[in-house]
């Protein structure tokens, strides 16, 4: 029953939905980091719901960093963030599960005694803690020059805009899915530059490999493609591959086909990578399910707030789980301190 992710940079997720708080621990971090509070909150905002394409749950999501931290910057022991839920009506749960939501799976795995209020520790509404932690993370790697930006692919089968702001198009169809007690997906794509070459192991823990674990462990995403992924299959292999040019500044390729990585390390080009985000699952239309009570075939017919469409508001949670990955490859491979040094 783990929650950790990472080797060298590691976090641990904690709390539920309905809980008093949800939070994380970040291990691992070099000490001497500035921490900036405005930042966090800035990356919380962009995480919140905002207006009719979004639930009317509102958390405040003001954190309190209770270890870790001492006049500004990291001391090198454990961080613990906390983030109060204040903004709960658990009354609206009851033990219908909900199709395509983890309500039964963790039903048969913690043997009826996790806390299913709103998902309980399955909620996305944990993605708030990834979220806190990547502001203090995200800065750091800025510093070494390393940038993060992703950006709505497609949404509702809408093209992107080359940001990560709804179009109104992509408004009237989310507004349009939950007029019907429905709710719409999209695909975000992620773009991080300053990479240094070299970065990631052979094998088992390839660049794909550990940021695919990571991204995969967001609640919604059941796709992640790296460079041009599945396109691939269409090409040729003089088409596919990404031709060696020798510039004053080093080597680089021409094209980027394969996402900035080859044999599983990093190359020096941008990575590159989409995330499939599904609908999400907790709707208004009635749905068949069972009854994890008395077992029974029933109808439901959710209740309570909930998103018709999170794939704006999942971008900065991948750029956060993005961050968090490449600090534990880079620390990796370059050292402990390297994140922290001036």
């Amino acid at each position: 029953m783990k929650n950790t992710f990472g080797n060298a940079v590691s976090i641990t997720l904690f709390g539920e939905s309905h809980g008093p708080c949800v939070g994380c621990v970040i291990d691992g971090l070099a000490p001497g980091i500035p921490v900036n509070d405005a930042y966090i909150a800035e990356l919380l905002t962009r995480r919140r719901p905002a207006g009719a394409i979004s639930t009317a749950r509102q958390e405040a999501d003001q954190f309190i960093i209770e270890s870790g931290v001492f006049h500004g910057k990291t001391t090198g022991t454990p961080i613990c963030i906390r983030i109060p839920n204040e903004d709960t009506r658990s009354g609206d749960y009851n033990r219908l599960a909900r199709p395509g939501h983890a309500d039964y799976t963790a039903h048969c795995k913690y043997r009826g005694y996790e806390d299913y209020r709103g998902g309980g520790h399955f909620s996305g509404r944990i993605t708030a803690a990834l979220v806190a932690a990547a502001g203090i993370v995200i800065p750091a790697l800025e510093k070494k020059g390393i940038t993060i930006q992703t950006n709505i692919h497609r949404l509702a089968g809408i093209p992107g805009e080359g940001s990560a702001c709804v179009s109104a198009e992509m408004e009237e169809k989310i507004l349009s899915a939950k007029a019907n007690g429905d709710s719409v997906g999209g695909v975000l794509e992620t773009v991080v530059t300053g990479m240094p070459v070299g970065v990631g192991e052979p094998w088992f823990d390839s660049v794909e490999s550990v940021l695919s674990h990571a991204l995969f462990s967001i609640p919604a995403v059941k796709g992640v493609e790296f460079g041009d992924g599945f396109a691939l299959t269409e090409m040729l292999g003089s088409e596919a591959n990404d031709a060696l040019v020798a510039t004053e500044n080093g080597i680089i390729t021409e094209t980027n086909h394969n996402g900035g990585i080859n044999g599983g390390i990093t190359n020096g080009m941008p990575l590159l990578f989409r995330c499939a985000i599904k609908p999400t699952p907790t709707i208004g239309k009635a749905q068949k399910t069972v009854n994890l009570e008395s077992g029974s075939n029933d109808v439901l017919q959710a209740k309570g707030r909930h998103d018709p469409c999170i794939v704006h508001r999942a971008a900065v949670v991948v750029e956060a789980m993005t961050a968090i990955t490449l600090c534990d490859l880079l620390t990796t491979h370059l050292g402990t301190d390297w994140l922290g040094e001036a």
